[in-house]
């Protein structure tokens, strides 16, 4: 039997919500399975990692996948998506173009 017991709902003067249900809990298991780390300790094919790393590049496919992305183009929404930005905890990088990047907040 579903008792649903453990959800809460809170409201605030500011709300932003997303449609893609469940991202945030699958963002949370990679992070505390190391999954970036397994990614970037396997997959060497930057030179340099500035600002982004193998497991960036490998998260945001998977990502675009899991939330029926058809086209890379469907990429480009969810990164001008603040509140999807800010609900996977995508650290803003300086630079002109404002990039953010999904840094592990362990």
């Amino acid at each position: 039997m579903l008792s649903a017991s453990n959800i809460h709902f809170e409201m605030a003067e500011r709300d932003r919500a997303v449609n893609y249900g469940g991202i945030g809990a699958i963002h949370l298991m990679g992070q505390r399975l190391g999954l970036a780390e397994e990614i970037d300790g396997r997959v060497q094919l930057l030179k340099r990692h500035l600002p982004y790393h193998e497991s960036d590049h490998v998260l945001n496919l998977a990502y675009n996948a899991l939330l029926d992305g058809q086209r890379l183009e469907d990429i480009e929404l969810r990164r001008n998506d603040e509140a999807f930005l800010d609900g996977l905890g995508a650290q803003t990088h300086s630079g002109s173009d404002n990039q953010r990047r999904f840094h592990p907040a362990l």
